[in-house]
């Protein structure tokens, strides 16, 4: 690795601002930034006519491993990840077995350690039969607690569905709580209402019909509500509707919320329109709904109503995906795109540089209290990526880099190229090749900054 790197040159953009600069990397920190003279540096990049962005924080992903790695794993789906920007991520907590201890939680990071190129955090998963056990734990250390994809395990398993368990996790946890909310009650009703006319041949169409905007909505007011009523610290995964954008707030900063929620790239993306095209490939819980949808999801965007865009990235094999519509799984791979998608927006004039550092890079480390990292501060740690705006290329499978080879996104041109992906100041993605001598590094919070007893 090289101790010293200068970016000379380059389009900064960070904390609402955009100004060309000199970026200096020493020892893995940000060391100086400004017109940067020195003649001592092991490395010199040269940022004309490029950009410079903090390295994006995806705060939900799917990294399959251990138990699942058939579809994907740390090492994998990290390099996916780092060849499209992202620099740290959070990952959930249904591999198998799911993380419902300390004891799985720590056996995750020690992997991590070994073979993630990204750095990463992972969710504690809480659910009614840990329930106990969680509300006994210091969780003011953890990231936070999460029950998002644990209904593929056991049914019943949606805190949603379950409003005293729920209650009881709000009075007496104290880290984030990031849930997936639909109400499985409606969406069973609805299943159940087109299984009687098409048996098991549901036109997957129907998905955002089936998992609806009411299954959406009422789970999400009943969260906030019981969130409210114990000041608890909800975050609401994956947002999908337009009319669960009313429900947050946009009047106070970030810093001072108790409710916060996020948007996943492809749902700023797709909408139902797309189902003829890609079917099952799209298929996605909670589903991709309408293009009214779509639109409000980028205005509460646009308003600070929502706080985070994330991927949840969740690999499948080709066949787990092309099967009926009960039968196929839900979830695709993202990582790689997710900066590009959102650069697609900023060239349709949609959405500012300095709005996608915010929503990628800044909030995702405020909302989860990471230490040093998220912005472009002088001894912060040197997570940034380079993006050559005018730089197109075809997504296909040739250069699909998550471990399941393919992608929704095949055959999309994108203007705009990831060029250098540098983590922890190790330039670890570098115009197509990868340098993996090292690995990333444990995301630590405020309250736990030394990143013991987690």
């Amino acid at each position: 690795m090289a101790q010293k790197t200068l970016i000379k040159n380059i389009s900064i953009i960070n904390e609402g601002i955009l100004f060309v600069g000199d970026v200096l990397i020493e020892n893995g920190l940000i060391c100086r930034i400004g017109n940067v003279l020195d003649d001592t540096t092991d490395r010199v990049v040269d940022g004309t006519g490029k950009y410079l962005f903090p390295g994006i924080i995806d705060g939900q992903v799917h990294f399959r491993e251990p138990g699942l790695t058939h579809k994907g794993d740390l090492h994998s789906e990290s390099r996916a990840a780092v060849a499209g920007g992202v620099t740290s991520f959070i990952d959930m907590p249904n591999t198998q077995p799911n993380v419902l201890s300390m004891e799985i939680l720590n056996e995750k990071y020690q992997l991590a350690a070994s073979k993630s190129l990204a750095n990463y955090g992972f969710f504690l998963g809480v659910n009614g039969d840990n329930l106990d056990y969680v509300i006994q734990l210091d969780t003011a250390k953890l990231l936070g607690v999460s029950d998002d994809g644990l209904y593929f395990t056991k049914k019943g398993n949606l805190l949603a569905d379950n409003p005293d368990t729920m209650e009881r996790l709000f009075a007496n946890c104290k880290s984030i709580i990031a849930i997936h909310s639909e109400k499985e009650q409606i969406i069973e009703e609805n299943e159940n209402t087109y299984r009687e006319i098409y048996g098991d041949d549901v036109p997957v169409e129907l998905h955002p019909v089936i998992r609806s905007e009411t299954a959406c909505y009422e789970a999400t007011k009943r969260a906030i509500d019981l969130a409210n009523k114990h000041q608890a610290r909800l975050h609401i995964l994956h947002l999908t509707t337009e009319a669960e954008t009313h429900l947050f707030r946009n009047d106070i900063p970030l810093e001072e919320k108790n409710i916060t929620t996020e948007v996943s790239v492809h749902h700023l993306w797709f909408s139902d329109a797309d189902y003829k095209r890609l079917g099952t490939l799209i298929k996605w819980n909670p589903a991709i709904k309408t293009e009214k949808d779509k639109n409000g999801l980028l205005r509460a965007l646009l308003d600070d109503r929502i706080d985070l865009v994330t991927t949840d990235h969740a690999p499948h094999t080709l066949d787990e995906k092309q099967k009926k519509y009960f039968q196929a799984m839900s979830g695709a791979p993202i990582v790689q795109h997710s900066l590009n998608i959102m650069l697609e927006f900023y060239k349709q004039g949609r959405i500012s540089l300095e709005k996608i550092a915010e929503k990628m890079c800044h909030n995702p480390a405020k909302l989860y209290r990471i230490e040093k990292r998220g912005f472009i501060r002088e001894g912060y740690f040197a997570d940034l990526v380079i993006v050559d705006p005018n730089a197109s290329w075809t997504v296909s499978k040739e250069n699909v880099l998550s471990k399941c080879g393919w992608s929704p996104l095949e055959g999309t041109v994108f203007q705009t190229q990831v060029t250098h992906t540098f983590v922890n100041g190790h330039l670890v993605f570098d115009r197509g090749h990868f340098d993996e001598s090292q690995k990333g590094q444990a995301l630590k919070t405020k309250e736990n900054a030394n990143g013991g007893d987690r």
